[in-house]
């Protein structure tokens, strides 16, 4: 692989990442009132810490958002 398909799969690579990151935050969104937050917090506590840290990590910062508003 030449430097230029290198750097353009790399790219798209972080492309697809953002995008499949938006769709994430967009879906856990939906869970804005205190009862659907205790339900995803419940499914995520069955879960590996580390399976749920980009999760968790969304949920506090749409939180702090909706804070802050």
């Amino acid at each position: 692989m030449s430097t230029l398909q290198a750097i353009r799969a790399e790219v798209a690579n972080r492309r697809n990442a953002r995008n499949g990151r938006k769709e994430l935050e967009r879906q856990l969104a939906a869970y804005d009132t205190p009862a659907a937050r205790l339900e995803i917090e419940t499914v995520l506590d069955r879960h590996d810490p580390n399976e749920t840290r980009e999760i968790r990590s969304i949920l506090r910062r749409q939180a702090a958002d909706r804070i802050a508003r």
